[in-house]
């Protein structure tokens, strides 16, 4: 980019649009592409270049790192099987069926076709896990779309080195150590990213300190990312492992305080760097547009042929896939429009253009490569129409299809979650006033908080109200250390919920930081 006036214009117009996304309940990727695309389009706008070097460095880990804590690991080991078939087999016959339709009605050679296909192949994490954030979809459907997103990278990784060596060298494809680089890359990206999450876990345990806790949170993905990356292995899935092992450890390396402000921080930072990052998508296009030569002006149904090939490819693997999923679970009647739901959320974004932009310019010769310019342009304009298409349509989609949870059930797990809860907490007090080490006074004020608590999670009213007291500030002191200790009770309780498979990962989080909102003002108190 040329100044930082540019890139500080870039923050405020990014922040501005995902703003109004949320505000109008529209996808806020979708929109930031339009937004950067139409403003792009006008006269004056600076030509905006984007740096690989940026995106990869600066942009992606911490993305990644934010969808992999996210998963929920429960959910996770239950679709591991389908996960690694869509993340090798469905990304090995997208980029071929890609690679051949390129071939087949573009100027590309057949080269630079491979080359499309293979950054083509997987879907992005990163627009993923934006564009599903606001759906209600089953937890199982949600994270096996989320999961390919996350572990498809080192397939296509692997399938665009050997591609762009094929490209630049003029050189027969080597699979057998195509199939040694992609187990290096993976297997390598997976021990360092579960050693990096370790070393943290230890060090996370040991601190108390909000603000270093805070600093070795934002410094976790691009360690994971840079050890994996100077070990010549995947820094993608160093990310993405160390975000999944840390992000199902969370609530257990630190206290309340500390997790809401991580929260709060790694929210703005993904939220910016989300916002930029979309935007910069469509402000590229016009540029790269620019730069083609006159063949290569029909590129807009050559974008079109290629997403349509994505979106039918990805259809006629997971439809015969989902089937045999669900005939395993014992499911009667098969519900075909689980793969339809499957198959619209499987959007491109920042990944394929990243890796679009790490495609050489020159030959081993020093001749320039023949269709780059034309395979960048086909790179993000399938992501733009996909982010926009897919991403307009995929909540009605998700509607149409009935498998999105309604809102009665997500309430009503809740309520009754949060009745386990106070059930718990007044076990726990009946064993305090047996005790008799409690005053009555502080007893009750407690027992009526906890009251309180069970019938608005019976009555699953949205808000219970504070109770009032005039105790002493010596019962008030004696009344929060209490209330902490019932806290943690719940926290207990609500972890037993989940690992029983009572609720799901949406509720414990939702849950758990309401847990963390009341320890943290009791110690404010």
């Amino acid at each position: 980019m040329r100044s930082v006036g540019t890139v500080l214009a870039l923050v405020v117009l990014a922040t501005v649009v995902a703003t109004f996304a949320r505000r109008w309940r529209i996808p806020a990727p979708s929109l930031l592409v339009v937004a950067g695309l139409a403003i792009a389009l006008l006269p004056g706008t600076p030509q905006i270049q984007i740096s690989p070097q940026i995106i990869a460095l600066v942009v992606l880990p911490p993305l990644l790192y934010a969808s992999a804590e996210d998963m929920p690991w429960r959910e996770l080991r239950a679709v591991w099987k389908p996960v690694g078939i869509l993340a090798i087999g469905l990304v090995l016959a997208s980029a071929a069926a890609v690679a051949a339709v390129a071939a087949l009605i573009t100027p590309l050679p057949w080269q630079m076709a491979f080359v499309l296909g293979a950054v083509l192949a997987s879907t992005d994490p990163v627009a993923v896990t934006a564009l599903g954030r606001r759906l209600a979809l089953p937890p199982r459907v949600q994270v096996l779309v989320q999961a390919e997103s996350l572990f498809n990278d080192a397939t296509s990784l692997v399938l665009v080195r050997v591609a762009a060596g094929i490209a630049i060298a003029a050189a027969a494809a080597d699979w057998g150590s195509a199939s040694g680089e992609f187990f290096l890359l993976a297997g390598g990206g997976t021990v360092i990213g579960a050693a990096v999450a370790g070393v943290i876990a230890l060090i996370r345990r040991r601190t108390e300190d909000p603000v270093l806790e805070t600093v070795i949170a934002l410094v976790t993905p691009y360690a994971a990312y840079l050890l994996a990356e100077a070990a010549h292995t995947s820094g993608v899935t160093s990310c993405v492992v160390a975000g999944v092992v840390l992000g199902g450890r969370g609530d257990r390396l630190t206290n309340a305080r500390i997790r809401l402000q991580l929260h709060a921080v790694y929210g703005t930072v993904v939220f910016l760097l989300e916002s930029v990052v979309f935007s910069l998508i469509g402000l590229a296009l016009p540029a790269q547009v620019r730069a083609l030569a006159h063949g290569d002006r029909a590129w807009p149904l050559y974008a079109l042929a290629v997403a349509a090939t994505l979106i039918a490819v990805r259809l006629l693997w997971l439809a015969p896939l989902s089937a045999v999923v669900q005939r395993k679970g014992g499911l009667g009647r098969l519900n075909w429009r689980i793969p339809v739901v499957l198959t619209w959320a499987g959007t491109r974004g920042v990944m394929p253009l990243a890796a679009a932009l790490s495609i050489p310019e020159v030959t081993k010769s020093g001749a320039p490569l023949d269709g780059r310019a034309l395979v960048l342009v086909l790179t993000t304009s399938v992501v733009v129409v996909t982010l926009v298409v897919q991403g307009f349509t995929l909540a009605p989609v998700v509607r149409a299809s009935g498998i999105a949870l309604e809102p009665a059930h997500t309430a009503r797990e809740e309520a009754q979650a949060r009745s386990h809860l106070a059930h718990a907490g007044l076990a726990r007090l009946e064993e305090l006033a047996e005790l008799e080490a409690v005053s009555d006074v502080v007893l009750d004020r407690l027992r009526r908080g906890l009251t309180a608590r069970l019938e608005d999670a019976r009555d699953r009213l949205a808000e219970s109200n504070g109770e009032n007291s005039a105790a002493t500030e010596s019962a008030d002191l004696v009344y929060r250390q209490l209330r902490r200790d019932l806290i943690a009770v719940e926290t207990a309780e609500l972890h037993r919920l989940y690992d029983a498979h009572a609720i799901s990962d949406t509720t414990r989080r939702r849950l758990q930081r309401a847990l963390d909102l009341e320890e943290a003002r009791l110690s404010d108190a």
